[in-house]
């Protein structure tokens, strides 16, 4: 969460040099006119739908590089090691804010049942990690085939509770995510030097996701989030 909040943090603090800025202008002769546009244009930054697609882009971004530390530190110490455990544990609480964050709007049970999914798909994360390190290419084959069941279930999940997002959709965009992490995972075990620039490739989808998922949001409650 320490991420979030210093991306948040940093958002406010843009924001706040943003009204700083507008309210010295009249010392340069500008207009009430020019003064009201930049006043809007703040205002357009600092509104509940752009708040909420910043946050789901800040959780998803560190869901990626929690993951990518996670997966290190099992390749490098072992599933069982203490390092993976706490980088783990770091990573499930990310994953428990992001059901908050669902159920904030969707309700506890609907939290529930997001966590629950979502925690199943990291889980088949770390088998896919663990088989590629044991060399285990079936075991692979299977993490895999249970993250494409994955996409689907939460698909279904997400079009059950949003009538603007569909099953098909929503596996289609988790697919981007999927594949870049298996790549990445590929690329520690191999001991890559490409692997953090293939992790911030990871982390770069899910702004779009983030977007996705707010929109829809946004369209089916416009009125909690009004700007």
């Amino acid at each position: 969460m320490k991420r979030k909040a210093l991306m948040v943090g940093a958002a406010v603090a843009a924001i706040g040099l943003g009204g700083v800025l507008v309210a010295c202008g009249g010392d340069d002769g500008d207009s009430g006119t020019a003064k009201a546009a930049n006043s809007a244009q703040v205002a357009s930054v600092d509104s509940a739908p752009a708040n909420l697609r910043a946050d789901l882009t800040a959780l998803l971004q560190e869901h990626v590089y929690l993951a990518g530390t996670a997966i290190g530190q099992g390749v490098g110490q072992g599933l069982d090691s203490g390092e993976f455990k706490a980088a783990s544990q770091t990573l499930d609480r990310n994953s428990v804010a992001l059901s908050q964050a669902i159920g904030s709007v969707y309700g506890d049970a609907a939290g529930k049942q997001f966590l629950a999914l979502w925690r199943d798909h990291i889980g088949f994360f770390v088998d896919y990690t663990k088989a590629k390190a044991g060399k285990d290419e079936r075991g692979a084959v299977a993490a895999r085939q249970g993250l494409d069941d994955y996409r689907a279930q939460f698909g279904a999940f997400l079009a059950s509770a949003n009538p603007n997002l569909t099953k098909e959709a929503v596996a289609e965009e988790l697919k981007p995510h999927v594949d870049s992490v298996f790549t990445t995972i590929d690329a520690v075990v191999a001991g890559s030097p490409k692997t953090f620039d293939l992790l911030r490739t990871a982390a770069g989808h899910m702004p779009g996701t983030a977007e996705v998922l707010s929109g829809a949001i946004v369209k089916q409650f416009p009125e909690k989030f009004s700007s």
